[in-house]
C-alpha cells in the first residue's frame, strides 16, 4: 500500500483556501454540490473533499469542477511569471531540465 506524502500546513492552508474558493464560486453560481457531481461525472463525496482542500483528491477531479465552473483557464496562470526562474535564467544558471534520479532506499 501507498502512503500519501507528507504535506506541510502550509500547502494544507493554500487547498483549503482552494477549496473554500471553489465552493463560493459555486454558492456564486447557484449551483448544488449534487448538480456539480452530475456535470462533472464525480461522487458527491469528491466534490464534498474538493470544497475542503484535500490532498488526496487528484488534480483532474479540481479541473473538472473547475471546467464546469468555467474558471479551468485559471490553472493556466499557475507559474505563468516565474519570477525566481527568469531571474536565475537571466543570471545563466544552467539548470537540468529533469532532477538527478534518486536511489531506492531498501
Amino acid at each position: 500500500m501507498k502512503t500519501a506524502p507528507a504535506i506541510l500546513p502550509k500547502n494544507l492552508k493554500i487547498l483549503k483556501d482552494l477549496g473554500e474558493h471553489i465552493q463560493l464560486a459555486r454558492l456564486r453560481r447557484k449551483l448544488s454540490a449534487e448538480q456539480i457531481a452530475e456535470r462533472t461525472g464525480l461522487g458527491r463525496k469528491t466534490i464534498y473533499n474538493i470544497e475542503r482542500g484535500s490532498p488526496t483528491v487528484a488534480i483532474g477531479s479540481y479541473l473538472q469542477v473547475l471546467f464546469v465552473l468555467g474558471l479551468e483557464k485559471d490553472l493556466t496562470t499557475v507559474a505563468a511569471a516565474d519570477p525566481l526562474g527568469r531571474k536565475l535564467q537571466d543570471a545563466g544558471i544552467i539548470t537540468n531540465k529533469r532532477a538527478p534520479k534518486q536511489t531506492k532506499k531498501s
